[in-house]
């Protein structure tokens, strides 16, 4: 199971059904997202599509020489732009590819509106998500609920982008849900009505043991967004911000032009590839290999070209070295401005205080002593992040430590002003996601460990990585795949005789996964063979966007997103 190979053999089929020449890729905002994940532009052009363009633009000029291949999600607006479209078409021809299920009403308004018959082909292929790993997905919505009740249109979306997931890996799956959560059971109960309406779309090949969806609650587990991250595509996501796999370095110090925005895709980034699951230390180590590397084969002085071959050799060599030349640029400006980072806000020992807290059961001391870093320019999220991980999760210590935190020192008096905001962002973690909500225990007496400190030789300034955190999902997906999962707490939807272990998985989280959990299912994809998982949830989080959730579920935030361009993480 591949969700960025499906996506990517859509968009390749799309382009192969309207045969060979000159094409313009009209797309929507969101399908837009959708397509730049799996496919760079480069990558595009070689396959004759010339022109990207947008259908909800007012300015684009007729050009009859291309054909037009329309991706796009099955909107009512957007139906009615492609009807207005096909009254006054601006090119030859054209192919119409929906995302999603279209109903038959709309196809009939597009064929009344194909007056000059340009209309070659419209079909459905279920590319209706974000294919942000091969194991990865995420529908770039951030406030889903009010409470514990659905906003209405965000359900719609979900059950949308979740079916076509499933129709796009082929897979009709057994249900189950998280009993704790209403949100979990709502979304269950669509994606099942969704899957017997459309019976026929899902009428796949039978396997010996049947798929398996499960749904989730990110309240279940509030600790794990807040924790700062260690390897380097969650370390990013958390310092920086991706969205759709973009970084904005627009506000580095010193960054050159070309490097205000730079794109990690694992596909055609093969340091990236081999990276993005290593912890920093590792990466500061292969940062400089990368380095010397690059050295030994830049040429030395100016290359003679005396004959052909020379000239032939420099020109084969050249696109060579010229992509290296960029990856190395990129990845040095974005080590090294998360090296930055981690030092002038003290990560490292914030991220000590974080795993004490989330790890340990004896956290009187890291309450005391810890949770002040005194030169953190980063205090009003540290600290939040500090209060939260104290009180939301572990009742037994929340007098404790709210009788034990010092009072602000002269050191704390710039963020005096701000602290009832502290307070009240606390507070409504723990009604999120606090014990009262939960339906898991995420302490166990095996989590009093001791903190692993990894010491990486080979780069300043990267020495201490802290990875002590495993998050509730590793734990929940464990039992899942050994079959021990209660039905009391996961249920399945209607009767089920399933009680064998299952092989194909789909975890989808309400409100958002996080790239730390899905590290823990790259890794379990590594070392279960015959078990495949893909975890996509209604965005990826880092802590900043996680707030916005929070904010949103308990009635404090007036600003919805559909589209997830808002979420990255802002220095």
């Amino acid at each position: 199971m591949n969700v960025t190979l499906a996506v990517k053999q859509y968009v390749s089929k799309m382009i192969e059904t309207s045969g060979s020449g000159m094409k313009v890729l009209l797309m929507d905002r969101e399908t837009t997202s959708v397509v730049s994940v799996v496919y760079s532009q480069s990558e595009i052009l070689q396959k004759e599509v010339y022109l990207f363009e947008r259908i909800e633009s007012q300015n684009r000029e007729p050009m009859k020489h291309l054909k037009a291949l329309c991706f796009l999600r099955p909107t009512k607006e957007n139906v009615e732009l492609l009807v207005q479209e096909l009254r006054k078409p601006k090119y030859s021809v054209y192919f119409i590819f929906f995302s999603n299920v279209i109903s038959k009403s709309e196809i009939k308004a597009l064929a009344e509106a194909d007056e000059q018959e340009v209309v070659a082909e419209v079909q459905e292929f279920y590319g209706d998500f974000i294919a942000l790993n091969p194991h990865l997905f995420s529908l770039n919505l951030v406030g889903v609920s009010r409470g514990r009740s659905w906003e209405a249109s965000m359900l719609q979306r979900c059950t949308q982008g979740l079916t076509a997931v499933l129709l796009s890996l082929k897979k009709c799956p057994m249900i189950r849900y998280q009993l704790s959560s209403d949100l979990a059971k709502r979304l269950a109960e669509n994606v099942k009505q969704i899957i017997t309406k459309e019976y026929e779309l899902f009428d796949f090949r039978k396997t010996e043991v049947p798929p398996l969806l499960l749904i989730l609650d990110r309240s279940d587990d509030a600790i794990t967004p807040l924790l700062n991250q260690w390897t380097y595509q969650a370390m990013v996501h958390e310092l920086l911000g991706l969205n759709n796999n973009r970084i904005d370095l627009s506000r580095v110090p010193g960054v050159s032009k070309d490097l205000k925005e730079v794109v990690l895709c694992a596909d055609n980034d093969e340091f990236y590839a081999n990276n993005l699951y290593l912890n920093f230390g590792e990466i500061g180590t292969n940062i400089k290999n990368l380095m010397e590397d690059f050295q030994k084969k830049r040429p030395k002085g100016q290359q003679k070209l005396e004959s052909i071959s020379d000239m032939k050799a420099f020109v084969e060599t050249y696109p060579q070295f010229k992509k290296m030349s960029g990856t190395v640029s990129k990845h040095v400006t974005v080590v090294g401005e998360l090296s930055r980072l981690v030092s002038e806000r003290l990560l490292m020992e914030v991220s000590e205080v974080e795993q004490e807290l989330a790890c340990q059961s004896d956290h009187g001391n890291a309450a005391q002593v810890k949770t002040r870093p005194k030169h953190d320019q980063n205090t009003t999220k540290t600290r939040l992040k500090h209060d939260q991980n104290t009180t939301k999760t572990r009742p037994k210590h929340d007098q404790n430590t709210t009788k034990t935190r010092p009072r602000p020192t002269h050191d704390d008096q710039n963020t005096t002003k701000t602290r009832p905001k502290h307070d009240q962002m606390v507070s409504r973690v723990v009604e999120f996601g606090g014990k009262r909500v939960r339906g898991s225990d995420l302490i166990t007496a095996t989590d009093a460990v001791a903190i692993t400190k990894q010491f990486f030789k080979g780069l300043k300034g990267v020495e201490n990585v802290y990875t002590q955190h495993q998050p509730l999902l590793q734990d929940t997906l464990d039992q899942l795949i050994k079959g021990r999962l209660k039905d009391a707490q996961f249920p399945y939807l209607g009767p089920s005789s399933l009680r064998d272990r299952p092989q194909d998985i789909v975890v989808f989280m309400v409100g958002g996964a996080t790239y730390e959990e899905a590290l823990s299912v790259y890794n379990l994809n590594r070392t279960c063979p015959g078990v495949r998982l893909v975890l996509g949830g209604t965005h990826v989080h880092n802590t900043k966007s996680f707030f916005e959730e929070v904010m949103s579920a308990t009635g404090q935030s007036s600003e919805r997103s559909h589209g997830g361009s808002r979420h990255g993480n802002r220095r």
